[in-house]
């Protein structure tokens, strides 16, 4: 995670094309072969830091109550994992929108990021199984991500259902790294997660 950190540092004062891998490994405090060691290219040295932060949120949904119903977990998690402090810090949270926008605008970057989105949702779906197998269907509330007339539970496939949560939240963080949005509040990473799963008031989350 060393290296991870030195590279997103590099990235966020000097720029993508501007750090080399040698860079990196010298703010690392280790040699360059040891960082080929490691990762193949220079952009690759940030993905752990990409994976930590997806793995937050899988394990936050893994952590919510038992008997809580597919919407109420996964805003459970976003609260859990998106709210600075809670995750990451305040002034982390600038880091990730660059590392985000430099994602956006190199395509090798660009790679890494869905790689770790992509391995993110098959963890998910795994997850949203697991809940499944524990709770069956659950009784409803008034959860804002459900409509008040549904009783969601697990759906017959969970890796569908991984891949509309993660996109619910990877959109709202990709839409708030390319504006100047606050870190929290309206118009945070948060609030913009909680809104799109809102939108999917409607999915047959059960069966």
């Amino acid at each position: 995670m060393e290296i991870a950190r030195a590279a997103a540092g590099l990235f966020v004062r000097h720029g993508l094309r501007a750090t080399r891998a040698e860079d990196i490994a010298q703010a690392a405090g280790i040699a360059p072969r040891t960082f080929y060691r490691y990762f193949a290219t220079k952009e690759e040295a940030v993905a752990p830091l990409y994976a930590a932060g997806a793995h937050r949120w899988v394990e936050a949904v893994r952590a919510a109550p038992a008997d809580d119903c597919v919407p109420k977990a996964l805003e459970h998690a976003v609260r859990h994992t998106l709210t600075p402090g809670a995750g990451v810090s305040a002034s982390s949270w600038e880091w990730v929108r660059t590392l985000l926008r430099l994602a956006e605008a190199n395509p090798s970057l660009r790679r890494v990021w869905a790689e770790v989105c992509q391995a993110s949702e098959r963890t998910l779906g795994e997850v949203l199984a697991e809940r499944g197998a524990r709770t069956g269907s659950p009784e409803g509330d008034d959860n804002v991500a459900a409509a008040p007339e549904a009783h969601f539970a697990v759906p017959p496939e969970p890796r569908f259902a991984a891949a509309v949560a993660s996109a619910a939240v990877r959109t709202a963080l990709e839409g708030w790294a390319e504006g100047d949005g606050p870190v929290e509040g309206a118009g945070g990473p948060a609030e913009l997660a909680l809104r799109n799963l809102r939108a999917l008031r409607d999915f047959p989350w059960e069966a």
